[in-house]
């Protein structure tokens, strides 16, 4: 009867024990599985022969003990035999699929895994009787030994319990493989989602920084070929951070502090930046270019427009299993800001790219939320799940 193949991997080229235990912890609870399953068919098959049979309790409990070494022994044996062959079988296909250019692949077929069945259901039924006979001083007949009608009959009977378990285990591998390609077609969309969302994003804090530049270079030449230099070793840095789906977080403050340093050539000491970043959370792993937009914004909307410019404050601290990064600048406030961009179509962008990565990324268990700070100025918060991060 034809059991679920555990395919397990194989121990990795270098040896490892940890993936040989691994692999011998698969092999293991694959012949657990196989035990039980035989041990649940011969007792089926025993509970159907006393409903077929009509034979009282207590005549089927006298027979019991022999009839389930014969059943467990059969069962054992088609079991053994058909996996054997159909591992075979398997092999040999895909070594030749190989040489015509053609992908692995898991099943084999039904008319092949028929013969397989057949061939294999013989073999270990009259193995599994000889075997009981031998055990029990016994002397049953087998399908090859009982003549052609009572043999067919047998082995008909013997193939049902391997025809419907292959239908089984063959309808339960292809809801795997069309869940594992459910799972793979989401995880490619989110993952060209993210790329869309960075790549509108890098350009768009080019454009400011160049804007800003070209402002400066009518005002100021010389602080503006100050933060062209700065401006060209900062793309250095961040362009190539970019490029990764995440990086530590303590580079995410780096590029900001480099971002700031760019940010006070133009406004002097109007921009006073803070960034608290503790030791114990430098390590976490968050997506580049996140708290990016959001100091930009900060700067744009809250400091620019006030005629001191204000304190811009980046922090990071851990509660529980969330951690939260904060934006926090003491500018104009949120409603004269809004009021005073509310005809300045990009000024929600990087807050929308900010909440679409996060949504895409870590789904409902991140958050950003924006509210007035306690004593004026705006404050942004972000929570990311620490597992997440």
């Amino acid at each position: 009867m034809k059991l679920p193949d555990p395919s397990p991997e194989p121990p990795s080229a270098n040896g490892s024990i940890f993936n040989f235990q691994n692999y011998a912890g698969k092999r293991w609870l694959w012949l657990l599985r196989q035990a039980l399953l035989v041990l649940a068919i011969a007792l089926i098959v025993n509970l159907i022969f006393l409903l077929i049979s009509g034979a009282s309790w207590a005549k089927f409990s006298a027979t019991f003990k022999s009839e389930f070494v014969y059943t467990l022994l059969i069962s054992a044996g088609c079991s053994s035999i058909i996996q054997t062959l159909t591992h075979i079988a398997s092999m040999l296909s895909n070594r030749l699929r190989a040489r015509s250019g053609k992908p692995a692949k898991k099943w084999i077929g039904w008319p092949l895994m028929m013969c397989i069945l057949l061939l294999g259901t013989l073999a270990g039924f009259s193995i599994g009787m000889e075997a009981g006979n031998w055990l029990l001083g016994n002397n049953y007949k087998n399908p090859l030994t009982a003549g052609l009608r009572r043999g067919t009959v047998m082995l008909l009977i013997a193939l049902i319990p391997g025809i419907l378990i292959t239908i089984y285990f063959v309808a339960r591998g292809h809801l795997d493989e069309a869940n594992l390609r459910a799972q793979t077609a989401q995880r490619l969309a989110a993952e060209n989602k993210l790329r869309l969302l960075e790549s509108q994003l890098e350009p768009h804090m080019l454009f400011n920084t160049l804007a800003n530049l070209r402002v400066l270079i009518g005002l100021d030449p010389v602080r503006a070929q100050a933060m062209l230099d700065q401006l060209i070793g900062f793309l250095r840095a961040t362009l190539n951070a970019s490029r990764s789906s995440s990086h530590p977080l303590r580079d995410e403050f780096a590029r900001l502090r480099d971002y700031l340093a760019l940010m006070q050539i133009r406004m002097g000491s109007r921009l006073r930046p803070v960034l608290d970043l503790p030791a114990e959370l430098g390590d976490l792993a968050i997506a580049p270019l996140l708290l990016q937009p959001l100091v930009e914004n900060a700067i744009k909307h809250g400091l620019e427009p006030a005629v001191d410019g204000g304190e811009l404050r980046v922090s990071a601290r851990r509660t529980g299993q969330l951690l939260l990064l904060v934006v926090q600048d003491s500018g104009v406030g949120l409603s004269q800001a809004a009021s005073a961009s509310s005809s300045n179509e990009g000024t929600q962008f990087g807050l929308h790219q900010v909440r679409e990565r996060l949504a895409t990324q870590y789904g409902a268990a991140a958050s950003l939320a924006l509210a007035p700070a306690a004593d004026g100025g705006t404050i942004v918060t972000i929570q990311i799940p620490i597992q997440a991060a």
